[in-house]
């Protein structure tokens, strides 16, 4: 049994933040901003606008682009570093907003490499026969753990969510996933306080994204060209047989790097980084509801998705759409 995307949905907050708006907050400025990361703009949630409630958004969007009601749902996976609550999951709260009782609700921490863990998982529950209808989303209020002193780490992020909802089918989809970590570097990109560890300084607002950025830039293009052969010897394909590459949107010069070893160009792939910031989890959800509503991206076509994140994760997903 294989699993294909039946609908796809998307969120942001209302609120923006412009980098022009950032300079009143950090010594920084709008043409460094786009220089080094083609950020432009980031929507940052407001005061009591939590991650599930941006997920919610999403979800109902990518149930009905799939023709179908919150009852068809048989499971539900929230890929999320900004969960609501320490518990119960986020994916539980979600479950009631949608008024779903008894499938299978759990969360996935793979940091900006969660919404490709999480599609992995769904992909295994349907390939199994235990799901038939899966519900993923990625969400995340990142703004949260931000601090806007940083001018390193607080022009970088920003909030939203996406979804898609994951049936089985007779006819291809899903084609390979492909997952990778390694805690080794684990330092490079962190918050490292937690419930066990620093706790004083989550109870007191302080625990804060840090990242050694170069390090994580030369990490980051080295191991998406590593799982961009991966993913295609996987599948005895060519560079010339995808149709689109739909990368987590971190930073542009990363985008480029990852496009260049396809060979494709940026007509082939999906940027919302300038409009979206680094929304982690939600980001590769996000720039594929974008890409398909606006009619770029169509049924029947290649997508690689892969994605690059603190732990440091990382993975792939081929999927015919």
């Amino acid at each position: 049994m294989n699993s294909r995307i039946a609908g796809t949905g998307g969120y942001l907050p209302e609120n923006v933040m412009t980098n022009a708006d950032l300079e009143k907050l950090v010594e920084t400025s709008d043409e460094w901003i786009e220089e080094r990361t083609g950020i432009r703009q980031r929507h940052i949630a407001v005061a009591g606008e939590t991650t599930c409630d941006l997920a919610e958004k999403a979800a109902r969007q990518a149930i009905e682009a799939a023709g179908l009601t919150e009852q068809d749902i048989d499971l539900i996976i929230v890929a999320t570093t900004t969960p609501d609550r320490i518990f119960p999951s986020t994916a539980c709260l979600l479950q009631a907003r949608l008024d779903i009782h008894g499938c299978a609700a759990f969360d996935v921490q793979a940091v900006c490499t969660g919404f490709v863990y999480a599609l992995s998982v769904a992909e295994k529950f349907i390939r199994t026969g235990s799901a038939t209808r899966a519900l993923v989303v990625g969400a995340e209020t990142t703004s949260r753990i931000i601090d806007w002193s940083d001018r390193s780490t607080c022009v970088l992020f920003g909030d939203g969510a996406g979804a898609v909802v994951l049936e089985a089918t007779d006819a291809p989809g899903i084609l390979s996933t492909h997952l990778h970590a390694d805690g080794a570097y684990r330092d490079l990109l962190t918050v490292p306080e937690g419930v066990s560890q620093g706790f004083a300084k989550m109870q007191a607002g302080e625990a804060y994204i840090t990242m050694q950025g170069n390090e994580v830039f030369k990490m980051a293009v080295k191991t998406l060209g590593r799982i961009v052969d991966e993913t295609l010897a996987a599948n005895d394909m060519q560079k010339s047989d995808i149709n689109w590459l739909i990368p987590h949107q971190a930073n542009i010069r990363i985008i480029k790097a990852t496009a260049k070893k396809l060979n494709m160009s940026m007509e082939q792939v999906v940027v919302t980084v300038d409009h979206h910031g680094n929304t982690s989890a939600a980001s590769i959800p996000l720039a594929l509801d974008v890409a398909v509503r606006d009619g770029r991206i169509k049924r029947g076509e290649t997508l690689l998705l892969e994605a690059f994140g603190g732990g440091f994760t990382w993975g792939s997903a081929l999927l015919k759409y």
